[in-house]
């Protein structure tokens, strides 16, 4: 009999192939291979564990990577984006992308106030959905400020690190990826190695993606390759160039320090690398910061 964990790790290789192959067609069928699970079988399980519709899922994830590209890649004609991010015409992805975020891609590019706001869905009196744009704190300048005042930043290559991680869905939910990670690396001496690196990797953008719908993983590095249970996962952590953050923060603080490093980095003119994902390296146990502090680096990787 397959297990709730044996579920979650089959869900957690899906989720990495949707993300590598938003370019091509994703069907049912192919996708539900990846699982080893019958097309009827799989479609139930992804919308009990991710909480909606694999097509819905699709079309999501499409969209967001498409904002992303749109915010982040000038240079990416519209119908390139369209193309890039698995839409069969133009047509049909500036309909899609209009009625989930209100204004057509185009729009969306073309202000200014996006670029440096965040972005979310909301109901209206009359129940419509309808888009919201969100000044970050208060302007371009605050943010700046904050992380010159904040944060100890540098420019640098970060080696390839081999990980294992637990995936979870939603921003509040990395304690508890956290937990189980620690009970699974506890026994196995992991947690005592002086190499020990905790990480947070999010795979979505918050800016773009609803909180609880954004996929975290936490992470511990190893030395060596380790047998994994059944929700422990395996990866690397692809090296290159990142803009690495030192910073010391509240819990109500990590939000706005985020913000304010995307504000950086494009103020100085870097160019977000769409193909890896931003990610956090923490270098204590907040729980034992006499001011409840994390001590930790926010990391961007760049081009």
């Amino acid at each position: 009999m397959i297990n709730n964990k044996t579920y979650i790790a089959r869900i957690n290789n899906v989720l990495e192939f949707i993300d590598q192959n938003l370019q091509n067609e994703l069907s049912l069928e192919s996708v539900s291979k990846q699982a080893y699970y019958s097309p009827y079988h799989f479609h139930r399980i992804f919308t009990a564990i991710i909480g909606e519709p694999l097509n819905a899922y699709i079309v999501r994830k499409r969209l967001e990577k498409a904002a992303s590209l749109l915010l982040h890649k000038n240079k990416l004609a519209v119908s390139e984006i369209a193309i890039n991010c698995g839409f069969t015409s133009n047509a049909s992805f500036t309909r899609s992308f209009n009625k989930f975020y209100g204004l057509s891609p185009t729009l969306f590019r073309k202000s200014a106030a996006i670029k440096f706001s965040k972005i979310s869905k909301v109901k209206s009196k009359n129940g419509k959905i309808s888009l919201r744009i969100e000044p970050y704190i208060r302007n371009i300048t605050n943010h700046l400020n904050w992380i010159a005042m904040n944060a100890n930043i540098e420019v640098k290559e970060l080696p390839d690190m081999q990980l294992v991680y637990v995936t979870q869905i939603g921003m509040n939910s990395v304690g508890s990826a956290f937990e189980k990670l620690m009970r699974w690396a506890g026994p196995k001496g992991i947690l005592a190695s002086p190499n020990l690196k905790a990480i947070t990797i999010y795979h979505d953008s918050p800016k773009i993606t609803s909180s609880d719908k954004v996929r975290v993983s936490a992470c511990f590095s190893v030395d060596q390759p380790l047998e994994t249970a059944a929700e422990i996962s395996k990866r690397n952590l692809i090296p290159g160039k990142c803009i690495v953050a030192r910073m010391t923060l509240g819990m109500n603080e990590f939000q706005k320090s985020w913000e304010g490093l995307f504000v950086w980095m494009a103020d100085k003119g870097y160019e977000f690398d769409n193909e890896r994902d931003p990610f956090e390296i923490h270098h204590n146990n907040f729980n034992e910061h006499p001011e409840k502090k994390s001590i930790l680096d926010l990391c961007i990787p760049v081009k």
